[in-house]
């Protein structure tokens, strides 16, 4: 096996994270799921171990990079010394505007509510993603109109028959999820 890398191990900080993911969602034990965060955790380390080596940063650094952005991110929580509020009266709007007001200052390079968004992110993930971004930066995404379920269930029966109906076409539903995706984000930039 050759030396390890961040690139070399990504595949498998990919495949913990969706292993964990179906643990989840599968309803697994909590043994289970434990067992699936200690695997990520190992990925969390493994990178930090590398950066350390090369002199750059080390697992502390990370974990304090993460409750500086925990502590900053979240006012409705946190005071500034990271003490948890007495209250956290704010609304689920509160909280995302005041999300988005933090994260466009720590970010001002950033001009479009689109950048950041994982362009490895499979097509679904990242269509959900790019509409939420585009509706909470005030600029909803005119769509085809479908119709609508009322559970996920029928969703995913919904979902299914669309695949199923482009791969008797010959299509991609992935890439063409990616180009309507593409599509969507240039035309609702400036």
């Amino acid at each position: 096996m050759g030396a390890l890398t961040h690139a070399s191990l990504v595949e498998y900080l990919i495949e913990e994270a969706y292993e964990t993911a179906e643990t989840i969602e599968s309803g697994g034990p909590d043994e289970d799921l434990r067992g699936e965060l200690g695997d990520v955790l190992l990925q969390v380390v493994l990178h930090a171990r590398l950066a350390e080596e090369r002199g750059s940063f080390n697992l502390a650094d990370v974990i304090q990079g993460l409750s500086a952005k925990m502590v900053r991110r979240n006012p409705h929580v946190f005071r500034p010394d990271g003490t948890l509020q007495d209250s956290f009266a704010a609304t689920v709007e509160e909280i995302e505007l005041k999300w988005d007001a933090v994260k466009k200052a720590e970010m001002p390079g950033r001009g479009s509510p689109f950048e950041g968004i994982p362009e490895s992110l499979p097509a679904l993930a990242k269509a959900q993603k790019v509409l939420d971004r585009a509706e909470r930066a005030g600029t909803p995404v005119a769509a085809a109109q479908v119709p609508t379920a009322d559970t996920e269930e029928d969703l995913g029966d919904y979902l299914l028959a669309v695949v199923r109906s482009a791969r008797g076409k010959g299509l991609d539903a992935e890439r063409a999820l990616r180009g309507a995706i593409r599509r969507v984000t240039q035309d609702a930039l400036p």
